[in-house]
């Protein structure tokens, strides 16, 4: 079973450093609040350790992994993600099936790009941020690694 990170980018461009910024392209993070799911290996830990205060990052739960497919992820024609639409272009039998195979590491949700719009967009947060998005989140911050909380603020995002 893989470890999933979902990674959302919560600053802009504006004063970036260049290396920060093209680290943000390779993830595909191009705008503010856009989400991307990444296995969970160096190289990626990596580079979200070099773009940490532009973004935050944790372990996505299945639970909104599937809610994220189906409310905010779109088929390249801009329609929503059905089960159909699965069944036909992946020969999955459904969500749910899909959310199973991207944790058992047989497919990479950022390798569809021919299915899928990729980077995942997504809302500001409901109530805002609770915390300066200048600061790490351990410092009551929001930026950096935020573990399992980053299915809450996916939940406000959606």
């Amino acid at each position: 079973m893989v470890d999933l990170l979902a990674v959302v980018r919560i600053r802009g461009w504006a004063k970036a450093p260049w290396f920060i910024n093209d680290t943000l392209k390779l993830l595909r993070l191009s705008y503010n609040f856009n989400a991307m799911i990444y296995p969970k290996t160096k190289p990626i830990l990596g580079m979200l350790n070099k773009a940490a205060p532009y973004i935050t990052w944790g372990e996505i739960n299945p639970d909104t992994l599937k809610a994220l497919i189906q409310n905010r992820l779109e088929t390249t024609s801009g329609d929503k993600v059905t089960d159909n639409y699965i069944k036909s272009s992946l020969n999955i039998e459904n969500i749910d099936m899909m959310v199973k195979y991207l944790y058992d590491g047989k497919i990479y949700l950022h390798k569809l790009d021919s299915y899928f719009k990729l980077p995942i967009r997504l809302h500001p947060p409901k109530g805002g941020f609770k915390g300066s998005i200048k600061r790490p989140y351990k410092n009551k911050g929001e930026f950096g690694y935020r573990g399992e909380k980053i299915n809450e603020l996916l939940w406000r995002m959606m």
